[in-house]
């Protein structure tokens, strides 16, 4: 078996263009601040925050935007050293598994898997097609899901993908093992009562 890398995995332009870290966002824009990330509104957004049914917790951010969906979640990482290679390599070998097809391929937001992952739907099983994409930051890693028509149209695929690189990870400078979750919380919407 090969060895995983362990190199950060991020677009050349990460810190000027995003995904950003806390550090580097423009602190005048109105964000919507779901604790460990933070997501800049647009039109046409849709945000749901999606909970863990055991725990309550909130474990993920959906938007729905251009007739697609991302899903993101942003992970606690080591300073030196990235998780995407391993998470996407690991993520392949799930859907294989499952009786799904990976592959991997270099998207605009670097290194990306594109998988048809099979789901239980009302008329029997089916394949719904996915791209995983993953970011290394300073200290995190964000990973998106992406569903919907950013598979396969270039117009919504490049309106998605900006959309996942205007997000903002708020690590915090609590300690916390690699590939904890970032705590996400309820927002709190400026001018809502």
């Amino acid at each position: 078996m090969s060895e995983i890398s362990t190199a950060k995995s991020a677009p050349a332009d990460r810190a000027s263009d995003g995904p950003f870290d806390e550090s580097e966002a423009n602190p005048v824009r109105p964000y919507i601040d779901v604790g460990g990330i933070k997501v800049l509104p647009r039109e046409g957004l849709n945000l749901r925050l999606e909970v863990e049914e055991q725990s309550k917790r909130i474990v993920a951010v959906g938007l729905d935007y251009a007739g697609s969906t991302l899903q993101v979640q942003a992970f606690a990482a080591p300073r030196s050293s990235g998780l995407w290679h391993e998470t996407r390599d690991q993520i392949g070998q799930q859907i294989r598994q499952q009786g799904g097809r990976a592959e991997e391929r270099e998207g605009p937001l670097g290194p990306e898997l594109l998988a048809e992952v099979p789901v239980a739907g009302e008329g029997g099983p089916g394949k719904r097609v996915a791209r995983f994409v993953g970011v290394d930051g300073p200290r995190w890693f964000l990973r998106g899901v992406i569903g919907g028509a950013a598979t396969t149209e270039p117009a919504a695929a490049a309106q998605v993908e900006d959309l996942f690189r205007s997000l903002v990870v708020v690590r915090g400078s609590a300690p916390m093992p690699p590939r904890d979750l970032i705590p996400l919380k309820m927002p709190v919407a400026p001018g809502v009562a």
